[in-house]
C-alpha cells in the first residue's frame, strides 16, 4: 500500500512539473500545413513599438502584425525575427525603438511598401514581423529568447519560422542557426557579420535550416568572402536544401536594401515567397 501511494505522489509531481515546463518549439504540435482558414488580407501590416524587456539584451521590439490578425482567431501565421545592424542599437523605449525601422523589412513595414499578402503554390500567407532592439551585439540566446516569447503569445505556423538580419544583425542570423537551427525552418542573412567556418556549416546543413545569403563583393565593412564561404561549407555537407548566394558587384555594405524589396526576384521569387516555399524537413 505504502508503494502505492508513493507510486501516486511522485506521478502527481512529474505532472505538475511538466505542466509548468516553459513552452518551446520542440514541445508544440506541428499541423501539416500550419495553415487554418487561410484569407487575404485587404489592408497594410500595422508596425508598434512595444517597450518590453524581452531579456538583459532586449528591451523592446517592433511588432508588425496583419492588420486583420484578431480578426482570424484559427488562423496561425509565418514568423519572421528580424536583426538590424550596428547602427540602431538602443535600450528598447520609445525614444529609440523608431529607428529599428531606418531599413530593410521593418521600413519597408513603416513606408507602407510590405504587402498584405504573399502567394505561394496557391495559397495566401501573411507575416507576423518582430524586430527586436539590441543594446548591445546580439547573441544567440537573445533571439532564441526572443522566438520563446513569440511562441508564448502570437498565432505561428511552427513550420514557417524565419530569422533575418543585416550586418550585425546578418552575424547574428547565421550564429543563431548554428545554436538552434532545429527551430527555425530558413534564414536570410545580408552582409553578415559572423566568421565562417566548416563546424558552423555542419551544424546548419545538418539542422535542414535553408540558407538564401545577400552580399556585394565590394564591401568595406564586412568581407564578401564571408558569406561565400558559409554558403560553400554549407554545400559542402550535402544539406537537405542546397544553400543559396546572390552576390553583386557593386554598392558597398548595403546588400539589403535590395535584398529585401519585394521587388525583386530569382527564380520568380522574393526573399519571402522563398522563405514560405520552405518548410521544415522532418526528421
Amino acid at each position: 500500500m505504502k508503494n502505492k501511494v508513493l507510486t501516486a505522489v511522485a506521478f502527481f509531481w512529474i505532472i505538475l512539473i511538466a505542466s509548468c515546463k516553459k513552452e518551446d518549439l520542440t514541445s508544440l504540435p506541428v499541423s501539416a500545413s500550419g495553415i487554418e482558414n487561410s484569407y487575404t488580407e485587404t489592408s497594410l501590416p500595422i508596425q508598434t513599438a512595444i517597450t518590453r524587456n524581452i531579456d538583459a539584451n532586449i528591451g523592446g521590439f517592433l511588432e508588425a502584425l496583419p492588420a486583420h490578425y484578431a480578426a482570424h482567431p484559427t488562423q496561425k501565421f509565418p514568423l519572421i525575427i528580424f536583426l538590424h545592424g550596428q547602427g540602431e542599437l538602443g535600450d528598447g523605449s520609445q525614444l529609440s525603438l523608431p529607428i529599428v525601422a531606418d531599413n530593410s523589412i521593418p521600413h519597408l513595414i513603416a513606408t507602407s511598401q510590405f504587402p498584405e499578402n504573399f502567394v505561394v503554390n496557391g495559397l495566401t500567407y501573411q507575416f507576423i514581423v518582430l524586430s527586436p532592439q539590441f543594446k548591445g551585439w546580439p547573441q544567440p540566446s537573445d533571439i532564441n529568447d526572443m522566438l520563446n516569447y513569440a511562441i508564448n503569445k502570437y498565432r505561428l505556423n511552427y513550420e514557417k519560422l524565419y530569422v533575418v538580419g543585416l550586418s550585425m544583425g546578418g552575424g547574428g542570423v547565421w550564429d543563431y542557426a548554428w545554436n538552434y537551427g532545429k527551430r527555425i525552418t530558413a534564414i536570410v542573412p545580408m552582409a553578415g557579420a559572423s566568421y565562417p567556418t566548416t563546424q558552423k556549416a555542419q551544424a546548419i546543413a545538418q539542422d535542414s535550416v535553408a540558407v538564401w545569403a545577400f552580399h556585394n563583393n565590394d564591401d568595406g565593412t564586412v568581407p564578401s568572402w564571408y558569406s561565400i564561404d558559409y554558403v560553400q561549407y554549407i554545400n559542402n555537407y550535402d544539406p537537405y536544401i542546397p544553400a543559396k548566394l546572390t552576390l553583386w558587384s557593386t554598392d558597398g555594405h548595403d546588400c539589403w536594401t535590395k535584398a529585401s524589396d519585394p521587388n525583386y526576384t530569382e527564380n520568380g521569387m522574393n526573399i519571402y515567397q522563398w522563405m514560405l516555399s520552405n518548410n521544415k524537413k522532418k526528421k
